[in-house]
């Protein structure tokens, strides 16, 4: 009798297996590459502001001409 209740499950494990997958597989679900677009980094800039530079060199010639 074991052996009949162990024939049987072994059967419906059997069935229900290709019954599962009776329509074949799925195909297999592909996502779009994720795409990383690089900015291109700012130009490097002076670490002083060039108007500082201009204003200092105005400076510099409105001293000189007051030493004339």
């Amino acid at each position: 009798m074991r052996l009949t209740k162990t024939l049987a499950a072994a059967a419906v494990i059997a069935v229900a297996g290709s019954a599962a997958t009776a329509g074949g597989l799925a195909p297999e679900v592909t996502e779009a590459p994720v795409v990383m677009v690089d900015t291109p980094a700012p130009a490097p800039a002076g670490s002083i502001n060039s108007g500082y530079i201009v204003l200092g060199l105005l400076a510099a010639l409105v001293a000189a001409s007051g030493s004339f």
